[in-house]
């Protein structure tokens, strides 16, 4: 999974950890479908093994998706268009950096979305309580190089464009649309964390609403991989998804966060996973020990429980 392009820097991404996700993803899958799709690392993961047959990008920041949908079908007119903001900074970055981003604010304009985004600190989306963009820019840095950008943006565009639909719908809308042999990798506001708004989304989901929404799926047989609650230390965020869904859980290492680094503690963060019956199903013939990792992975897999 080396060398496979991420134009977009965003907090909470699923990068580092879609080599394990895809441990859980069936082969020749007729459409993968991101509702909260953020960077889409998920799908572009499946796209670089060629798994899927076709892509749906959705996300409820409009901007994002838009964006996501410009690398993909027009990648040459939105490299030029990174690297002339990049270069347009040297003379003052830190202004620069604030002109953009009253211009996105007064625009919306995607392609403007992307240096901040490059350029923001940690690649943190952030909004104010009026839904403006309002994440300060890394001093330390200028953003990525216009060079590694476009490659970025050309390999990402390679791996999808043809084959990918894009919307920013809500989640309930865009789950009506999978069937059976679709696969739904979720990934939603992170509750526990942001509670019931998060400020990538404007407002985050309502636990009950999205147990629900699980509940119709199962409805249909459909399959789908859910990353939801965590825990760090002794300390947890959210609620577990209920034993009435009938869920397979697994728990991914995902390392030490930087801010127990920072403080000297020994604390691993952890995110659960969720797998539905219909797609453990598909997977009973790949023999998977779902209780042991492979050393290689960096990733701590706890019992599983299946319900019937």
């Amino acid at each position: 999974m080396k060398n496979i392009p991420h134009p977009i820097q965003y907090q909470g991404s699923k990068r580092n950890l879609a080599p394990i996700i895809l441990r859980y993803v069936p082969k020749n899958i007729n459409r993968l479908i991101e509702p909260f799709s953020g960077s889409a690392a998920i799908s572009i993961a499946v796209a670089a093994r060629q798994i899927a047959k076709s892509y749906l990008i959705n996300d409820l920041n409009k901007p994002l998706a838009e964006l996501l949908q410009l690398i993909v079908e027009f990648p040459i007119e939105t490299a030029s268009f990174y690297e002339n903001i990049w270069n347009e900074q040297h003379s003052d970055s830190l202004e620069h950096y604030y002109k953009v981003r009253s211009d996105f604010n007064r625009t919306q304009d995607p392609r403007l979305f992307l240096y901040l985004l490059a350029r923001c600190v940690k690649g943190s989306v952030r909004y104010n309580s009026d839904g403006m963009f309002n994440q300060s820019p890394d001093k330390r840095r200028h953003g990525t190089q216009p060079k590694t950008m476009r490659t970025n943006i050309y390999g990402v565009s390679t791996l999808l464009n043809g084959k990918t639909e894009f919307s920013s719908s809500d989640y309930r809308d865009v789950l009506t649309k999978a069937k059976p042999t679709d696969l739904v990798y979720m990934d939603p506001p992170y509750q526990g964390v942001c509670g019931e708004r998060d400020s990538r989304y404007f407002s985050g989901i309502h636990h009950n609403d999205f147990i629900s929404a699980l509940e119709e799926l199962n409805s249909r047989e459909i399959s789908y991989i859910v990353s939801y609650d965590g825990r760090r230390g002794d300390k947890t965020f959210g609620e577990l998804l209920p034993n009435s869904l009938g869920l397979t859980r697994i728990e991914l290492e995902a390392g030490r966060s930087s801010q127990a680094t920072l403080l000297g503690r020994d604390e691993v963060t952890y995110e659960s996973l969720y797998l539905s019956h219909a797609l453990t199903d598909k997977l009973a013939h790949k023999q998977i020990d779902y209780r042991q990792a492979k050393p290689q992975q960096h990733s701590l897999f706890e019992p599983i429980t299946h319900y019937a």
